[in-house]
């Protein structure tokens, strides 16, 4: 009898203990620069000029994109929905703050395969983000640039690179917040 009782006395000691470290764990937060994201968030129509690259022979794209927060606010999720040139389809995209790097991160997946990783700053109302891409079987750098006008629209270019010092631009256009 008294060995149970010893047994019980160090469960609940043991469970006493666990539970107040549990406690005293903070529940994570997002980094102060997660909130310049907030800007994104939303629905968007996106009317692009494609230019003639590896991407394709070029013309006119749209895309109408929701953008919302994950639970928790460390992230947004986007959906998209793209028409023109270089074909429809559909893309998966996930953007956050990574505080370590202290960079914006942006992953995308779309209906054609591709995979794009980028990273992103911000400056006042200009965003740039650098990643590696591959189209058509070849690998080169991508530059997106963003300028925000308005809270309800921005400017974009995109731009190609073989070297990452020589670019192109690939595609430029306008999102408007519906």
């Amino acid at each position: 009898m008294r060995r149970i009782k010893i047994s019980l006395a160090c469960l609940f000691l043991v469970v006493f203990l666990a539970a107040s470290a549990t406690a005293q764990v903070p529940i994570p937060k997002p980094a102060p620069e997660v909130s310049k994201l907030d800007y994104l968030a939303g629905d968007w129509i996106t009317e692009g000029d494609l230019k003639p690259s590896p991407m394709g022979p070029g013309g006119k794209m749209t895309s109408t994109d929701h953008v919302q927060w994950m639970e928790g606010k460390f992230f947004l999720v986007l959906h998209s929905n793209f028409k023109g040139a270089i074909g429809d389809g559909t893309a998966l995209a996930v953007m956050g703050y990574d505080p370590d790097k202290k960079v914006y991160t942006y992953n995308e997946y779309n209906s054609m395969g591709q995979i794009t990783h980028s990273e992103g700053t911000v400056s006042g109302d200009t965003w740039s983000w650098i990643g590696d891409d591959s189209t058509g079987g070849q690998t080169f750098k991508g530059r997106y640039t963003m300028k925000a006008f308005s809270p309800t629209s921005y400017t974009f270019k995109f731009e190609m690179s073989q070297d990452g010092t020589t670019w192109t631009t690939v595609m430029d256009g306008k999102s408007t917040k519906k």
